[in-house]
Parts: structure tokens; C-alpha cells; sequence
């Protein structure tokens, strides 16, 4: 097949088999070599997330380093229009729109892209634009299938390009302040992480309205189910694609893969050793097929010795807000709670219990960690301080050509954990993750859509 026609069907192989190959535009070596030439950036979906955030947050940094968007690609024609008219408003600028990828990229000559698509299409996409010699900035999950996960990383290896995933915590102050405080040996092994992310908001990932509005001749389903199986035409899984799966893991790949990443930026471990899990649709009973309510148990430690490590719990639910969102690591002098942002010794080792065994007591020093304060659930807000410092982070990549901060190896490793958290709620089973083929495994078997 041509670059075309890889780039019409969406084959993963074919697609990382091409971005292997490097593909680089003249601009893109140019850039490499040191030009201050204008960086020129394309969007890949225009979403409600990208509008809401990711724009604004480029927006704030972008003249720093001379970057500009100089066309959207989305399938849906209204969103084209929607696109026009945001540009006109907020950048005072006229856009191009493209009707698919595939056109942009044939005449819009970038040098970088934004993907903000659907979960179950950020692998497709970001591996297409490898292969156009693109650098990328790709929202999370990185990947719903570990086919999906291998087949980018692959891609994005093989070249020479700029991926930075969208785990924007790995960009802000507070978090960066714990990973610093926690390798500096003060808080002691890790015994336990707990993490919850609750909500009570109905219309979360519903579009009613839009399900309503749109066409199926307004659009271009084929391209949009891209490499799962062949489907007849449903508005709600185009336009609400987090309630069912396999277009989203939901809870796992949009809420817990955010949380599970800093596990594994904080300790270096790659993915969980095994994952067990259950949840349902308890309350919001409107068609979807992914839960509303979620528990998972993670093991985590070293590959090569069982008897050291620790636990992670993490529970969500659309239901009732109690709880919130919290982030709290637990060792035997006390707590890191990246809720307060504070570390203290609440549950630490105290003097009674240490002497009542001929110990000594095991108390954290209470303090505050530098920094923007915790990530915040609410939908659409705006560019808040994290993603704005993840944006400029990776446009100050493009320049330097340095790593980012969540590098595609981030990406892969939350995929893995996010398809075992899946896969174990989906099967019942405990889940592990065979390194040697890189599947993750539930019942003995592998796990597929």
C-alpha cells in the first residue's frame, strides 16, 4: 500500500512499519538543526477538551517560541465550522480545515501536531503522524489495546520525533516537588498508595444534544472506527465513546490512568505486577457498557522480587461525590497526600507502639510541598497552571529536540497498567502482565477487545 492508502485504513502494522522507516519533512530538519523558522502545528480533532484547555494553554505560551495551529482535521462537519469560528474569535485568525488526516497532512505542511481524538484512536493517530514526520502532542490513554500500545511505541522509537503524552501532573510544581521529596530517601519505602477520583454528574461524557444533531452524512464513520471492528452507524458511540467500550476503557483509560502514571513516574516500576478489580453500572443506567463505579487493587514492587513492594487501591464512581479526588501515599512514618499537598506524619510508627516491640518511634516531619496544589476533577475548566506548563514544556522540546516530561515510555506504561485494570474488571480474573510478549494476561489467556 501507499502512504495514502496506510493512512485511509488505519492498519497499525502497516502504519508503525512506515513511521519506522522516519519519514522527516524539510522543515522538520531544518528545525532539528537549529532554525527559528515558525513551528507549524496541526490539530488532530477538534474536542470539547481541546477547545475548553488544550488551545488555551498553547495559546499562553505559544509566541514564546514561536508556534502556530495552521489547520484542524475532524471528521465531523460541524466541528470544521466550529473550528472557524473559534480560531476567528480567539486567535483573530482565519483556519484551514480538513476533512480527515490524511488531506491535512498532504497540504497543510506541519511540523507538529495536537491529537485529541478518541480514546481508542490516539495509537492510530500519533503513529500517522510519525510517519509524517510530525512531533506529537497526544492526549491520554496512549492506548486502549496492547497491539495499539506496542505498535506506537515502536513507531515512536524507531524516529527521531517529539512525543509528549498528555499527563499534564508530570509538569506540575506539587507533584514535581514529591517525586523530588520521595527520592530523597526522607519518606522511607512505600507501603500503600490509596487513589479515588468521584463525581456526581450524570451528563459526564454525555452529549445528548450533539447525539441528537448529527448525521451520519455529516461524517465519515468508517474512518472514525478506524482499526476496531466494522460497526453500523450509532451517534451515541461517535459522540459519547467513553460509555462503551471498546472505543474506552472509560474510568480506567479517562480518570485512573491520570493517577496510575505518577506510581510509576515516582517509583521507576514500569507496570503492576497483577491487578484485581470489579465494578457495574449501579446507578446511571442509560445504555452505556462501561462502569459507573469502579474498584481495583494493584500490586506493585519489584519483577524479580515478590516479597518486597506495595499496594495501590484506587475506586471511582459517577455517583456520589464523597471523597473526591485524592492521591495519598502511605509509608511507615506517615503520609504524602497530594490532596492537601502536604506530607505529615499521620499513621506514622508512634512512640507506644514502637516501644511496646523495642523500637524506635517513626514519625515524618509535618511540611508543605512547593508547588500548584492538586489536580482538579471539574470538566472543561480552562487552562489550568499543569497543562499549561505541560504545553510549554513540549514546545520547548520541539526547539531543543530534548525529552519531555511524559515521554512515549509513560504512555506505554500507563496503557499497560489501564488495560489490566480493564481487563481484571471485565473478567473477573486476576490480570498479570507477561513481560516477555508484552500482553496482559487474564486467566492464563490473552486479553483482546
Amino acid at each position: 500500500m501507499n502512504r495514502r492508502e496506510i493512512i485511509r485504513t488505519g492498519s497499525l502494522g502497516t502504519l508503525g512499519l512506515l513511521a519506522s522507516q522516519t519519514f522527516q519533512t524539510a522543515r522538520a530538519q531544518a528545525r532539528v538543526a537549529g532554525s527559528n523558522e515558525r513551528i507549524r502545528i496541526g490539530i488532530v480533532g477538534f474536542s470539547d477538551r481541546l477547545n475548553s484547555t488544550l488551545l488555551p494553554a498553547f495559546k499562553a505560551v505559544a509566541d514564546e517560541f514561536n508556534c502556530e495551529i495552521v489547520g484542524v482535521s475532524d471528521l465531523w462537519s460541524r466541528r470544521r465550522e466550529e473550528a472557524k469560528a473559534y480560531f476567528t474569535k480567539n486567535f483573530g485568525k482565519e483556519i484551514e480545515t480538513y476533512r480527515n488526516n490524511e488531506e491535512m497532512y498532504e497540504k497543510a505542511k506541519l511540523d507538529a501536531v495536537i491529537i485529541s481524538t478518541a480514546d481508542f484512536q490516539h495509537a492510530t493517530h500519533a503513529i500517522e503522524a510519525i510517519a509524517a514526520g510530525c512531533d506529537v502532542y497526544c492526549e491520554k490513554p496512549f492506548a486502549e489495546t496492547m497491539e495499539d500500545a506496542r505498535a506506537a511505541l515502536k513507531a515512536v522509537r524507531a524516529s527521531d520525533r517529539i512525543l509528549q503524552v498528555g499527563s499534564q501532573r508530570r509538569s506540575g510544581n506539587t507533584y514535581i516537588a514529591a517525586k523530588e521529596y520521595l527520592n530523597s530517601g526522607k519518606f522511607g519505602p512505600i507501603v500503600a498508595a490509596e487513589m479515588t477520583w468521584n463525581v456526581n454528574q450524570p451528563g459526564r461524557w454525555r452529549r445528548p444534544d450533539l447525539v441528537a444533531a448529527i448525521q451520519e452524512k455529516d461524517t465519515d464513520w468508517k474512518r472514525f472506527l478506524c482499526n476496531r471492528p466494522d460497526a453500523k452507524w450509532d451517534p451515541r458511540k461517535y459522540l459519547e465513546f467513553r460509555l462503551f467500550w471498546p472505543y474506552s476503557s472509560g474510568i480506567t483509560g479517562q480518570w485512573m490512568c491520570h493517577q496510575i502514571d505518577t506510581i510509576h513516574w515516582f517509583t521507576g516500576l514500569p507496570h503492576p505486577r497483577s491487578v484485581s478489580a470489579n465494578g457495574g453500572i449501579y446507578q446511571w443506567k442509560d445504555g452505556r457498557t462501561n462502569f459507573d463505579t469502579l474498584t481495583a487493587v494493584f500490586d506493585y514492587g519489584p519483577l524479580d522480587d515478590p516479597s518486597s513492594g506495595f499496594q495501590v487501591t484506587y475506586g471511582s464512581r459517577f455517583s456520589n461525590s464523597a471523597g473526591g479526588t485524592k492521591e495519598i501515599y502511605y509509608s511507615n512514618g506517615g503520609e504524602l497526600n497530594l490532596d492537601t499537598s502536604k506530607v505529615t506524619s499521620n499513621g506514622g510508627l508512634a512512640k507506644k507502639e514502637a516501644e511496646a516491640m523495642k523500637l524506635s518511634a517513626n514519625l515524618l516531619d509535618d511540611f508543605k510541598l512547593e508547588g500548584s496544589g492538586p489536580a482538579t476533577t471539574a470538566a472543561n475548566m480552562g487552562a489550568d497552571e499543569m497543562t499549561t506548563a505541560h504545553m510549554k514544556n513540549w514546545l520547548e522540546c520541539l526547539r531543543s529536540r530534548k525529552q519531555p516530561h511524559a515521554p512515549v515510555e509513560a504512555g506505554y506504561q500507563h496503557s499497560i497498567a489501564t488495560i489490566m485494570a480493564n481487563a481484571a474488571a471485565r473478567t473477573g480474573e486476576r490480570v498479570t502482565f507477561d513481560e516477555k510478549t508484552q500482553e496482559v494476561m487474564a486467566g492464563g489467556k490473552v486479553f483482546h477487545l
